[in-house]
């Protein structure tokens, strides 16, 4: 499947977000997004070989829609100008577990791994669980890093540990994140290649000990 479309069409939507334009390519977009469907199922396909949590969910369910909810929004451009699909048990792009994030924007491309806002008996127990497990955590997150190298958390954190934690020790800093998000950096040429789910599927092959370990301490709290 040749993905080379999605970053020119995008920039074109980026330029021209509005319905008039929208609705002369509505049959060329509709094709684009029937396109990263199939592009989804095969990467879940591919991750699922390593995860088999993946192996009960389909694309449909983790692709998010194109049209933006614009009601209680000032932005009113009606469209998204990337596509992006959450892929995880449970609910794919509604799932509260840790998955998989693919997101083609023109220039702003990146997958990532991990779980984005978890609900706040869930941040609590995967803080808790790092902390118990601070070595194993650590050794997840350096063996990560050189393929996920940057992570979202950065810029949103508490100033101080949690109560509940030692203020200082091994690690603790990574008690005070809200997201456990790490993301891999794709340049728009990325999709301009043959092989981009194999890549893609390989890459993500890295983040599934990070998933496993939070998808355990979800699993236990909810048993």
């Amino acid at each position: 499947m040749s993905t080379a479309a999605f970053i020119p069409f995008l920039r074109e939507l980026r330029d021209n977000n509005n319905r008039e334009w929208f609705t002369t390519k509505k049959e060329y977009a509709t094709g684009l997004q029937h396109e990263f469907l199939q592009f989804t199922q095969q990467i879940i396909d591919g991750i699922a070989l390593s995860d088999p949590e993946l192996k009960s969910i389909d694309a449909k369910s983790c692709v998010f829609r194109l049209y933006r909810d614009i009601r209680f929004s000032p932005d009113k451009t009606p469209y998204k100008t990337h596509f992006g699909a959450y892929m995880a048990a449970n609910g794919g792009r509604k799932s509260p577990r840790a998955g998989y994030y693919l997101h083609i924007e023109p220039d702003g491309c990146f997958i990532s791994g991990g779980i984005y806002c978890p609900e706040k008996d869930i941040l609590k127990a995967v803080r808790q669980s790092i902390f118990e497990n601070m070595d194993e955590w650590e050794e997840i997150t350096h063996d990560l890093h050189p393929y996920f190298p940057e992570q979202f958390g950065d810029t949103d954190k508490l100033k101080k540990v949690p109560q509940g934690f030692p203020v200082d020790g091994i690690g603790v800093d990574w008690l005070k994140y809200k997201h456990y998000i790490f993301s891999h950096p794709l340049n728009d040429l990325f999709y301009e290649k043959e092989n981009t789910v194999s890549e893609i599927v390989t890459l993500f092959q890295h983040s599934v000990r990070l998933n496993q370990f939070i998808n355990f301490t979800i699993d236990e709290l909810h048993n």
